[in-house]
């Protein structure tokens, strides 16, 4: 029960923490969450205390529980003072490279099952959005942020989140990329995946070294 119970917390925290229940919303009802996930009540009730503990939560008797508003943070904002330049996009991939880099191998070490599965549903969501450049690009990030999620550590999920999808960079290859390259580009995420799914965090770092270092390719040849 104990480790149903954390895959239980794990996957509500997530859906918190990615803005997919915000703050105010109620959780799904207890006999939802015991037909979505196949867990006892038991279990249930054990995964809402925890959250309560955690701070995320706040339950009215009667009524439910309820996410609750986290401590504001300055967010960093892509772009904060206008569009980005090209040579603004290219020193952002460079952030990213330092950064995500290191959150894969985090994530390679320390990822939970739940947090896989979850990184499988998103990479799943992103090959399936080939004809729809806007919800590519939700997938996309959503992959990103999930992996930052797996580290297991604030800094890389509050960085992600306060980037928001528009660090994902929009340009003419991304916006009617052909079938070739946009299959290159799941194959890129695969190779991330595939790292992090046996745990090898050397594997993980590279291959979203790659990945970065490809965008970055990309970009320079749309502008070409």
């Amino acid at each position: 029960m104990a480790n149903r119970t954390k895959e239980l917390v794990a996957h509500l925290t997530a859906r918190i923490q990615e803005g997919v229940i915000q703050p105010g919303e109620r959780l799904p009802t207890e006999s939802s969450l015991v037909e979505a996930h196949g867990v006892s009540r038991t279990v249930v009730r054990e995964a809402i205390s925890r959250l309560q503990a955690a701070g995320l939560v706040e339950t009215h008797h009667g009524r439910g529980s309820f996410v609750l508003a986290q401590p504001s943070t300055t967010p960093f904002e892509v772009g904060a003072t206008g569009e980005l330049t090209v040579e603004g996009l290219l020193e952002l991939i460079e952030f990213r490279i330092a950064v995500e880099s290191e959150a894969a191998a985090l994530a390679a070490r320390r990822r939970s099952a739940a947090q896989l599965t979850d990184l499988r549903t998103a990479l799943d969501d992103f090959a399936g959005s080939a004809a729809k450049p806007s919800a590519a690009v939700q997938a996309d990030f959503q992959f990103h942020l999930r992996l930052a999620l797996a580290a297991g550590n604030r800094y890389f999920r509050d960085l992600l989140k306060s980037f928001g999808p528009g660090v994902i960079i929009m340009h003419r290859e991304r916006l009617r990329p052909s079938e070739e390259r946009f299959r290159g580009i799941i194959a890129e995420h695969e190779n991330i995946y595939a790292a992090v799914e046996r745990q090898d965090a050397d594997a993980a770092r590279a291959a979203v070294r790659v990945h970065l270092g490809n965008s970055r390719a990309r970009l320079l040849r749309a502008q070409a």
